[in-house]
């Protein structure tokens, strides 16, 4: 899919028509048309040339919306959730549109987290081959020396995956506790890749936060807020998802 492109059914949700549940009965039962021709599909992809209606009524693109959210512990990153825990989209009810997280933190990470209404940006972000800095600080089990870390920086396999290489630095020890925190930088986005990396060198995680993405921190936030990205922002994340300085 060329990152112009999005499925029907996505683009009906981010007009902020329906959800993406609605909009694809909305398909199904020929509510919807592109370029005039009623379609009734689900593998339908659209670019911004088509033209979209729904009901007769054409969408309209709307406003991209970007947000710096300071996620809290205890909140699953997603729209929803069928066993109606807290989401991250309830802490934007005063926002019209329609946002989605650009990413995942795990319902025990804290951090931050990029919230928008933006498709393409967001697949800019997320894509494999950009490489976006993510600085996390994890608490962990057992006092670990820069020796017992340094397969981080050649790339560790888990669970049969190569990860790239990651920096770390161990900020403090607590011998008596028998903890250590460390600030570990990693460019992918595999799921629970902090936790596996350091389980797998016999450093479990028993605290983490994300307190940088790129050039983004959480200064000024406590969580649970969000303020919007300025324009500078959007364009900075944009240059380093191009590979740009």
């Amino acid at each position: 899919m060329n990152e112009s492109e999005e499925r029907l059914q996505k683009a009906i949700a981010n007009a902020g028509v329906a959800s993406r549940r609605h909009a694809e009965d909305l398909i199904a039962t020929g509510h919807v048309t592109v370029n005039g021709t009623v379609v009734t599909a689900m593998g339908v992809k659209v670019t911004a040339k088509d033209e979209v209606q729904v009901d007769g009524v054409p969408l309209s693109k709307p406003i991209a919306r970007h947000y710096l959210f300071y996620k809290p512990r205890g909140v699953i990153t997603a729209v929803t959730d069928d066993k109606k825990r807290k989401v991250v989209t309830d802490f934007f009810t005063d926002v019209p549109e329609r946002l989605y997280p650009v990413g995942r933190l795990d319902y025990d990470t804290s951090g931050l987290l990029l919230m928008t209404n933006d498709g393409e940006f967001a697949n800019q972000l997320m894509h494999p081959r950009f490489k976006i800095e993510k600085h996390y600080v994890a608490k962990v089990q057992g006092i670990p020396t820069r020796l017992g870390l340094a397969p981080l920086r050649k790339g560790l396999v888990v669970e049969g995956k190569k990860l790239a290489p990651a920096r770390y630095n161990i900020i403090s020890t607590d011998k008596a506790k028998r903890t250590a925190i460390v600030e570990l930088t990693i460019h992918q986005g595999v799921n629970h890749q902090v936790k596996n990396m350091f389980k797998t060198l016999g450093f479990p995680v028993m605290k983490l936060s994300r307190p940088q993405y790129g050039p983004l921190t959480l200064d000024g936030l406590q969580p649970g807020e969000y303020r919007p990205l300025k324009p500078r922002e959007v364009d900075a994340l944009r240059k380093l998802a191009r590979g740009e300085k």
